[in-house]
């Protein structure tokens, strides 16, 4: 006869295992001893290891004693249904790695690789990683919005940028978004920025025009989070632009 700890080692499990098993019903306690203890036999460790088979095989244990009770046909059609259970929570966690990878690959979770391509391009350029950031982002809320338009934008993108002014700009574009509103700089800023509109055909702004409401919320980023904003859109509209996201040419006045 063996003490607890001693089925426990020939079962290769835990006395803990073995009380686990216990108060779920799947091993019966034996009567204790005279001495208080209780004693296991070879049909108590044989069970034991059944058990510990079929939970290591990742049976539930709910499902352990409907085993250990079945007969070989009810036994099989058991085995299979729980290998299906199983497969299929492969598959699941699979899926939880392909996202865990997406995750580690960072912008090309939420970009598709043009997107990817073209932040990579401004920081090749020297670009502050805060504006690459915020691109970034601007640019996972239009992919999630309309990414069917998303190859467009980043061809029309990459085309500004082998302007070399568009390219000095960029460059020089975080330092202005931290200069506080009152800073003369940012009517400066802002000519240079309406000279460059101006160089772009009027065509081309319509083609690249986002959704208004998208628009709207982009727009409200760059004032809430930029300190001269409010003054900068006053100027440009001093210069005939109007917007920021979605950029229009004012009617010039009679």
């Amino acid at each position: 006869m063996l003490t607890i700890s001693q089925m426990a080692a020939y079962a290769g499990v835990t006395v803990r295992a073995v009380r686990h098993y216990h108060a779920k019903g799947l091993l019966p306690e034996p009567e204790r001893d005279h001495s208080g203890y209780r004693r296991y036999d070879a049909a108590a460790v044989v069970e034991l290891v059944k058990i510990r088979t079929l939970a290591d095989a990742g049976v539930p244990l709910a499902r352990v004693q409907e085993l250990l009770r079945a007969d070989d046909d009810d036994f099989a059609a058991a085995v299979d249904d729980i290998d299906r259970r199983l497969r299929a929570e492969i598959r699941e966690r699979q899926r939880h790695r392909e996202r865990i990878a997406q995750l580690a690959a960072g912008e090309s979770l939420a970009l598709p690789p043009e997107a990817v391509a073209y932040l990579e391009r401004l920081r090749s350029l020297g670009v502050a990683e805060q504006m690459v950031q915020a691109e970034r982002d601007a640019w996972i809320l239009v992919a999630a919005q309309i990414p069917e338009r998303m190859a467009f934008y980043m061809e029309t993108k990459e085309r500004q940028l082998d302007d070399p002014n568009v390219r000095d700009l960029y460059r020089d574009l975080y330092e202005i978004t931290q200069w506080p509103a009152d800073d003369p700089r940012l009517d400066a800023a802002a000519d240079r920025l309406a000279d460059q509109f101006a160089q772009v055909p009027d065509e081309a702004w319509d083609e690249e025009k986002l959704p208004q409401d998208l628009s709207d919320l982009l727009d409200g980023v760059f004032i809430s989070s930029v300190p001269g904003a409010r003054r900068m859109l006053a100027r440009l509209e001093q210069r005939g632009w109007t917007g920021w996201t979605n950029i229009e040419r004012l009617p010039s006045p009679d």
